[in-house]
């Protein structure tokens, strides 16, 4: 890893918003992935729950569980030397009642040894928010589209409630949020919200105005099967490269050219 990397605090993100600084954000998973990204300079991980749909192979992020996420959690707050790691707090680990979720939140912090913890909700998750960040916990938080709650919304849509994005964004920089993820919400309410608090935000599928932003690890390599969200930008095609990779073994094992004297011992 490069050392001249600046090592990233949650004051220093939080400051980069009024230092016209753009905040990079990525998610990782595992030790070598988290590895790679860190070297790479970002400013922040996110071990996120998308991990239930992109490592697990479910359909959708409900069934990951707070087990599954210190493990993995774990893994990238042990590789990571620069940047800030967050971790998302999965369903329903926040929603019963503040004192668990306090409990829950903490046991990210002492387990996996991350430095924030990332939860979905505005108005109906202060109460929570604030508990976290009073116990010494800094919370990042995420609205628009939220998918721990893809039943309720009906599916992945873009959320175009203008006003009730403005009273989350309010309401979780009141109860000590350090930041806020806005996904797939229109351009101009996310230019609108970005503008109104003082806190940064970080859009995935929420236009360029905002403060920075974050995409999944395996969509931004070209990793992920099947149709790929709208937002999603691909800077790899490592699919094709790790098929062709495979391919290419395969045929050298089935034709006896793997291994040859260069990978034997004598």
């Amino acid at each position: 890893m490069s050392s001249s990397l600046q090592t990233r605090t949650i004051p220093q993100l939080v400051a980069m918003k009024s230092q016209g600084e753009k905040l990079v954000v990525l998610t990782a998973y595992d030790y070598p992935s988290a590895r790679l990204v860190d070297a790479a300079g970002v400013d922040a991980i996110l071990v996120g729950d998308s991990l239930g749909m992109v490592v697990q192979g479910k359909p959708n992020t409900l069934a990951v569980s707070l087990d599954q996420m210190i493990y993995h959690a774990e893994m990238v707050a042990r590789a990571a030397e620069h940047a800030v790691v967050v971790v998302d707090m999965p369903f329903p680990t926040f929603h019963l009642e503040k004192y668990r979720a306090v409990e829950n939140a903490a046991r990210c912090f002492q387990e996996a040894g991350v430095q924030a913890v990332k939860l979905e909700g505005g108005v109906e998750r202060v109460d929570v928010i604030r508990a976290i960040v009073d116990a010494g916990m800094p919370v990042m938080a995420h609205i628009g589209l939220m998918p721990q709650s893809v039943h309720k919304m009906g599916g992945y849509r873009v959320q175009r409630d203008r006003d009730r994005l403005l009273e989350d964004a309010h309401a979780v920089e009141a109860a000590g949020a350090f930041s806020l993820v806005l996904e797939c919400i229109p351009v101009d309410d996310a230019k609108e919200v970005t503008d109104a608090i003082g806190i940064p935000t970080i859009g995935i599928g929420a236009g360029p105005e905002c403060d920075g932003q974050v995409l999944v690890f395996h969509d931004l390599l070209g990793l992920t099967p099947g149709r790929v969200p709208r937002h999603v930008k691909a800077y790899a095609d490592l699919k094709t490269t790790i098929t062709d990779a495979v391919c290419q073994f395969s045929n050298e094992v089935r034709e006896n050219i793997f291994p040859n004297q260069d990978q034997s011992f004598q």
